[in-house]
Order: C-alpha cells, then structure tokens, then sequence
C-alpha cells in the first residue's frame, strides 16, 4: 500500500529557507570574486591612453613650434606669405612627409632607367644597327612621355582633381558618378587592371634587381652552380615585404625615402658623368626627334618601340593612387628632382651610346645594358645594390596603391568590407590584411609560374596602359562637366591617341606573358561586378520601419510574460547608421520562429572617424526602456574593442536610470554581476527559389555571398568570437512570383476502399475498450489514479 507523503515541519521549512539564503549568498561572493577567474576586456575611467596623451601632447607642441615659426616668416614679405598661405592649404610640404613621399610613391619609376635602354637596344638589333637619329629619337620620346604622361597629366591636372585628399580612379569616379552610369565601367576595368599590375611588379622589379647580383663577379660562380638562388633570394625578399607591411607605410617610407633620395641622386650623377660635356644629346628635347624616328624605316621595332617607351613611365599611375598617403604638397615638392635625374641619367645612357656605337667590343654583346656599362667596374658594385633596394621600394609603391585602391572600391560597394587597421598617424596611410596576403601569395604564384624576370616582363605594363587609358577618359568627363569643355577635347584627343599607341605596343607581348595579366584583370573585373550586382538586388529588397511601426509588437513582446527570455540582451550589428529607424532585418529575427523576448534589444552601428582618438556614442531610445538604437564613433588608430563599450554604454544607461537595472544570478564570462547576459546576432542573406530573378542576378548573389564568407566576418574584426555569437541567415524575396494554386484530385476507387477499411477497424477498436469498462460505470485504470491522488494531498 502506498503511503501518503508527509509535510514538512514548519522548522524545517525555515532551515531550507536558511540554506537557500545562505545558497544565495553563496552565489553573490562568486559573482564579486568573478573577475579573479577571468581577463574579459573592459573600458578605463580614462578617455585616452598613456600613448595617445603622448602622441596628441607631440601634435600640439608640433603646432606651436609650426605657428611659431610661421608667425617668424610673415615678416619676411610676399614671400613669406605666400609660403604661409601653401602650408596651411592642401598643398603643405613637409621635410618629413617628402621623405616619406620618396619612398612611397617614387620607387616604381625610379627602376625604369634600369630596363627602358636596354629594351630599346634589343629591339633595334643591338648597338651596332643604333645611329645617331635612333638614340635621339628614343631620348625624345622617353623626355616628351614622361612629361606628357607623368608631369602634365598626374602631376599637374589628375592631382588637383582629389576626393577629400585621396587620388586614384575610384576616387576619381566618385567625383563624376552622378554624370552617367556608363561611368561605371572604365572605372572598374581600370581599378582591376591596376591591381592586377600590383601582383606583377612586386615579381619582376625584385627579380630584375636580384639577378643584377650576377653581374658581379664575386658573385658569379655561386650563381652558376645554384641556377633556382636568385629565384629563392626574390621569394625571400618578398615574404619579408609583405610582412612588414601591418608597421604602415609611414615608417616603411622614411628608410625607403632615404634609400630613394640616394638611389636618385645616385642616377644624376653617374648621367652627368657619362654625358662627358657632350651637351648634343640634348637635341632630343626637341619632339619632331621622336616623332620623326617613331615613323622613320630605320626603326626596326616599328609601333612597338611605344612598349619600350612606356617603361619609362610606369608608376605614373602609382602616383596618383599614392596621394592620399603623403599630401599632393609632397609630391609637387619632390617631383621636380625626380625627373631632373631621370633625364640625366637617360640622356646619360644615350651619350654612352653615340660614343660606344662603332666600338667593335660592344658589336656582338647580348642583353646589352647601358645603364651599367656607363659606370666604371668600382661604381657598378654600389649600382647593382642600389638597383637591388629600389626593386623593393617600386613594390612597395603598387602595393600602398593597392590599399588605396581596394578602400575606394569597398566604399563604392564594388568590393566586400574588409578590415582596415591604420598603424600611422594619418587616416590615408591604412593597411588591409586580407589584401596584402592575397597580393603575397598572388606574386608567389607569378614567381612560380614564370619563374624569372626576362619572362615576367612579357606581361608587365599592359594592364597598367588600360588604366591609364579609363582614367584619360574620366579626367575627361570631369572637365567636361566643370565648364573646360574645350580643353577637354585637346585632352582627350591628345592622351588617348598616345595612350592607344602605347596599348597596341603593349599588346604584342600578349601571347608572351600579356594573357596573364589580362586573365588577372578579368577575375578581378568580375568580383567587382558581381558584387555590385549583388548588392543592388538586395538593397531592392532591404527596408526599414519607423517606430510607430514596430514599436507596438515589440512593447507588446516585452510585457509577454508567457515567452520566456532568449537573453537578457540581444545585440544586432547593422550597418544602417541612421538613428531613427529600424532595418526590418532586425524585426523580423525578433520575431520569425520563436519570439526573441529581451529585457532589451540593441540595434549597434560603428563608424569610423578621421581622426585618430576618437571614442563617443549616441543612443536613441524610441522613449522606452527596453529597445536602443546605439551609433558608436571610433577613431581609425582605436581598437575596436565591441563588447567592452557596449558594457559601459549598458552600465551609463543603467545609472541615468534609462535602462532598468539588470542583475545576473550566476557568474558570467564577462564578469559583470550588473549586466544581464548578453547574446550577439549577426543576419546574413539567402536567396529564395520563388524569387523572380535572372540567372545572371542569382549567380551574382551566390557569388557575392561565397565572396563574403571567403573575406572574413565582423565576428573575428570586432572581438566577438569569445561571446558565441549567433549568425542568423534570412530569406531574400526578390520580386516573388506567385506560383499558381493546387488543384485537388478526386481519390481513385481502390484508395477509397482501403480508406473504409481502415475507419471501420478503428470503430471496432472502440466498442472493445468499452466492454473493458466496470459495471460501476468507472474505467479501470480510475481507481488507481485516485490513490494516486490521495497520496499527492
């Protein structure tokens, strides 16, 4: 017999209540004592560090002393003004900043004198078939391009065409891009061409300058006996390059700025030297040399001596892009000596060569290379290391460039949302680590797949001529619509007709190497497309709600005690920075499945500045206490430490009183007793098979989505992993179609026999249990059920 379950003392009752008191209190010094066990991040009373404090107090002693010595030079008359006047505009100079603009932007044209004669040389049949009308017809091409190309149309007319500082030709696009959305497409064909030049310089301006080692004959014979070491010596350089690429690009610049300055001094002086007061070669500055030459029967190149030509201006295009990196100021400062020492040092070359052209020991050299011969055995040792330091500083030029570029598109949406860290003190020098190691292991493959510089230069310079041509075509446009329409017309016309020969030239490398780069430039032409693509099929489906429009169902969640909580807090990440609304993202993920009830729901923007120590947030409350809408402002030299503000914005609103005091019971990770758990969602697209959508858009979609998952997550840039985040995927409805409605069919005879069977059996089945029941008229299993009851009471 069962024996009925006896209550507790009243004593014993208030023991218990002692030991869950007694529990609870337990519970409290855990939770006190939290912090011990764990290192979680959180916020200082302090709004700067010690670094930053440090760093800011220079900046302003910086001023003063800049004031100061301004205030000096005003008294100096119109001079003084006008230095004044140029060092608070855009277009400030400063000795450090040119330095540092040497080294960034200058490295890539800086080795064309190292390839461009000897290139020439090759394609005329060697020294012996060069006379006089050659050398002064290649000497005035190389002046009049690099004036043309570098001075007038970069240095002079593109870089006074900036996007709040930043050059390039998404900058450039960004300025023009409500004039036509044609625009659009040189744009991206000439930013891709542009990175894929990027993954080819790094390879053949290394490789060339590494091979020059075996010029030396001290080094020859090791050489000779290990054929794959310069090939493993340019693998190594290059792996270190890229690495130190996170230091940015302002502590790279002062020693390569250094190494510049000398290697360009170095390049003035030894053509001044091989001039030997031979002043004649300076004939060639007069155009009708060049174009005489270009034309003439004499020239065995024919068109194809442009490609030759163009080598001299490579990097022009750098330059631009570059900018943002060191001031337009730098740059004008700095160019004037650039070029003064290209031209003596190729004109240099050109009088060696109308000295040497008849000596007999020159007749039947191979590879001939002006460049070195001019110098003597002693001098040619301090060249080849020279050469060896500038191939490392004209890679890092197109990859500075590369950072530039890739920001600019990310900006336009042409590109994912990558990264960014900023490791100097100005926003434009920036560095992205996905970018750099995709560029590491993208040059890695080039070195692999040609393995020497003499194939690489096959397909080296022909992307870079279609960017130089889109960018010809969007200067042009943006003259054209700021009231300079004639002159850009003579523009156009002018640079297009040199450009195109340079692209003709160029082509004739295609089946030589030139496919490679084509083929980079197209894969990087279709992430960019389909990515735009993408994104305009799902901003035409993205909307937002006002808060007379979700609050209701979402105060009406809050007060329904029967859902219990999916967390105390649940986070959203957005990237819609407008406060006074909410992405229906967010809404439905509240409430699709089941309901996300919350003591609060946050819905969190983070943003950028352009300056470097810059930490606010506002908050909107929609006048409740339980939804917030947070847009966090974070400068580009801050960590973006997430979870750690979110727990001080939490705790700020806690003591106004604006969110309900919240108390954990158990401890947390986190070790916060006096915010509740807290749970991130992250919300993710999918495509829906009902969407009404072509097969070129469902392609860019996928694409896009496999795009993103390869370029990293906001989990890992935010710190978030540690919190086991939760990604959510939603559906993505474009333009459904209806499908049309089922018909119902009739049931065929033999179903509707089996159907009959079957319900007569269950019948059956029913008046069976009925004779089971007692002649009390009570169920046999009642009894029981009531002793069990019994016991219960």
């Amino acid at each position: 017999m069962v024996q009925k379950r006896k209550r507790p003392a009243a004593g014993r009752s208030r023991s218990r209540r002692t030991a869950d008191s007694a529990a609870t209190d337990d519970i409290d010094e855990t939770l006190l004592r939290a912090d011990t066990f764990t290192n979680a991040p959180k916020v200082s009373r302090r709004t700067l560090t010690k670094e930053e404090r440090e760093e800011l107090t220079k900046q302003e002693q910086a001023r003063r002393q800049e004031d100061e010595w301004l205030s000096k030079v005003a008294d100096k008359g119109p001079i003084g003004r006008w230095w004044i006047g140029l060092q608070r505009s855009q277009n400030k100079i400063g000795f450090g900043m040119a330095i540092v603009a040497l080294g960034v932007v200058y490295g890539d044209i800086g080795t064309s004198p190292l390839y461009t004669a000897q290139t020439f040389l090759s394609g005329q049949g060697g020294l012996a078939n060069t006379n006089r009308e050659a050398v002064l017809g290649m000497l005035s091409l190389v002046f009049w391009s690099i004036t043309l190309i570098t001075t007038v149309k970069y240095v002079l007319i593109a870089m006074r065409i900036d996007n709040n500082g930043e050059g390039g030709i998404f900058a450039l696009y960004s300025l023009i891009r409500r004039h036509g959305a044609w625009l659009a497409i040189p744009a991206m064909v000439g930013g891709a061409a542009f990175l894929a030049d990027s993954v080819l310089t790094p390879a053949v301006s290394i490789s060339s300058a590494v091979e020059g080692l075996k010029t030396i004959p001290l080094f020859e014979p090791v050489f000779t006996e290990n054929p794959n070491l310069s090939l493993i010596i340019t693998v190594l350089i290059i792996v270190i390059l890229f690495s130190v690429q996170s230091r940015g690009t302002e502590s790279i610049g002062k020693v390569f700025g250094s190494v510049v300055l000398v290697w360009f001094s170095f390049l003035a002086i030894v053509g001044i030297v091989s001039l030997s007061n031979d002043w004649t070669v300076f004939e060639a500055l007069n155009p009708v040399y060049g174009v005489r030459f270009l034309f003439s029967p004499h020239n065995l190149a024919g068109i194809a001596l442009m490609g030759t030509v163009f080598l001299s201006t490579t990097g022009a295009e750098a330059l631009y892009s570059d900018m943002g990196h060191v001031g337009r100021g730098n740059i004008y400062a700095t160019w004037p000596f650039i070029k003064v020492a290209l031209i003596f040092n190729y004109f240099g070359q050109g009088a060696w060569m109308l000295r040497n052209q008849d000596n007999p020991a020159y007749a039947k050299t191979d590879g001939l290379n002006p460049f070195f011969e001019m110098m003597g055995p002693n001098v040619r040792y301090v060249a080849v290391a020279l050469s060896v330091a500038a191939g490392v500083i004209a890679s890092q030029a197109l990859i500075t460039g590369a950072f530039t570029m890739v920001s600019e598109a990310t900006g336009l949406n042409w590109m994912p949302h990558l990264q960014v860290r900023y490791p100097a003190r100005t926003r434009g020098q920036l560095y992205i680590p996905v970018v750099n190691w995709v560029l590491c292991v993208a040059t890695l493959t080039v070195l692999a797949l040609f393995r020497d510089s003499e194939h690489i230069s096959a397909a080296y310079g022909l992307a870079l001529t279609i960017t130089m041509i889109t960018t010809t075509v969007l200067l042009a446009v943006h003259m054209w619509y700021h009231r300079k329409r004639a002159f850009s017309i003579v523009f156009t016309l002018l640079f297009l007709t040199i450009q195109a020969m340079f692209f003709i030239a160029s082509m004739a490398k295609f089946m030589h190497g030139g496919w490679f780069t084509m083929l980079l430039t197209l894969m990087i032409l279709f992430i960019m497309i389909t990515w735009d693509d993408g994104t305009k099929i799902e901003r035409s489906q993205r909307r937002h709600m006002k808060p007379s429009d979700f609050l209701p169902a979402v105060d009406k969640l809050h007060s329904d005690f029967r859902i219990p909580y999916y967390a105390d807090n649940i986070i959203y990440l957005t990237s819609d920075t407008e406060m006074r609304r909410l992405d229906t993202d967010i809404f439905f993920s509240i409430f699709a499945d089941h309901p996300k009830r919350a003591r609060a729901w946050w819905a969190v923007s983070v943003q950028t500045t352009d300056e470097p120590f810059t930490r606010a947030y506002a908050v909107e409350d929609f006048g409740t206490d339980h939804i917030f809408r947070v847009r966090i402002r974070l400068g580009f030299k801050v960590s973006q430490s997430i979870p750690a503000y979110i727990h001080q914005i939490m705790h700020d609103l806690s003591h106004t009183g604006e969110l309900p005091q919240q108390k954990s019971t158990y401890p947390k990770v986190d070790a916060d007793p006096d915010i509740g758990t807290i749970r991130y969602v992250l919300l993710h697209k999918a495509l829906m098979p009902e969407s009404n959508i072509t097969t070129r858009e469902a392609l860019s979609l996928k694409m896009k989505y496999a795009i993103r998952h390869l370029a990293g997550s906001p989990i890992k840039w935010f710190g978030l992993a540690p919190y086991n985040p939760q990604v959510e995927v939603q559906p993505l409805f474009v333009t459904t179609r209806r499908p049309p409605r089922l018909h119902r069919e009739a049931l065929r005879a033999r179903e509707t026999t089996r159907k009959e069977s079957v319900k007569q059996s269950e019948t059956a089945s029913v008046k069976t249990e009925a004779h089971a029941v007692a002649p009390s008229g009570k169920h046999p299993n009642e009894e029981p059920l009531q002793q069990q009851s019994n016991v219960m009471d």
